[in-house]
């Protein structure tokens, strides 16, 4: 059991799925996006998404692609991520990185894991990586009590689910739909099958992301789900406003709905 496993299962005992919560590192800036992070936690986040900006983002829609490019122009760097998931830890909160690979392989993944670990972190989501080749990580992953979260899709075989079942801790991640992450009108349909295939595949945790918007989509989700994740939403709530103050307050009031969602859904 780890700091992740354990808030996702208290969540489960009651009764509820947990909120996840995604922000990238380094937007407005480094200090501005830790804060921003903790306020997620104060206002209702069980669990926070540390997201490492990249130039090429193959699953980031619009909304996290605008504040990605602007970190990365003002020079965020991988070790700023660490900055942030000590923040979010110190707030009492699970963190997890979302990174693509190339960031990681070129950070070095050894050194990537040790620094993960000693800012308190749980573990890393790999959108762009699947378990076949992912074998250098999960080594290193595996020899620090890092959780490895792959990802699945609507498309996937039952083959496919079984093999990155069989390789996945802490959480599968479920894509509720094909495509990029960003905000949209309904959650895929597809999403609530994924999740009972993926169970039956043999995982204890599935989490549900891409297109959640409302607390209407989390209250959905959080029926069949064991989390709820949520990004551009919630990214979105920073790049509307440029005073700290005023995007800080509409960040609490989405998370408070969003969380209000969750614990209503069962």
């Amino acid at each position: 059991m780890t700091f992740l496993t354990d808030r996702l299962d208290a969540a489960r005992a009651q009764g509820r799925a947990a909120l996840i919560g995604y922000l990238p590192v380094g937007y407005p800036d480094v200090e501005r996006s830790a804060r921003a992070m903790v306020a997620m936690v104060e206002a209702g986040v069980d669990i926070v998404e540390v997201g490492v900006p990249y130039s090429d983002p193959v699953l980031d829609g619009a909304t996290i692609q605008q504040a990605a490019e602007a970190a990365l122009q003002r020079g965020v760097r991988v070790r700023d991520a660490f900055t942030a998931v000590k923040a979010v830890v110190d707030a009492g909160a699970p963190a997890v990185v979302m990174s693509y690979a190339n960031p990681i392989f070129q950070y070095g993944v050894e050194r990537f894991a040790d620094d993960l670990v000693a800012a308190g972190g749980s573990g890393v989501i790999l959108p762009d990586l699947t378990p076949d080749v992912a074998g250098e990580w999960l080594a290193a992953a595996s020899a620090r009590g890092l959780e490895t979260i792959f990802l699945v899709a609507p498309s996937s075989t039952q083959e496919r689910l079984h093999y990155t079942v069989a390789h996945t801790t802490g959480f599968v991640y479920a894509a509720s739909l094909m495509g990029v992450t960003g905000e949209r009108a309904s959650v895929g349909a597809a999403a609530e099958q994924l999740v009972a295939d993926t169970r039956a595949a043999g995982a204890e945790r599935v989490c549900v992301g891409l297109g959640v918007t409302t607390g209407e989509h989390a209250r959905m989700v959080g029926a069949y789900a064991d989390g709820v994740i949520v990004g551009s939403a919630l990214v979105r709530c920073l790049l509307e406003h440029e005073d700290e103050d005023d995007a800080l307050a509409a960040l609490r009031v989405k998370v408070a709905e969003l969380a209000d969602g969750v614990r209503s859904a069962r």
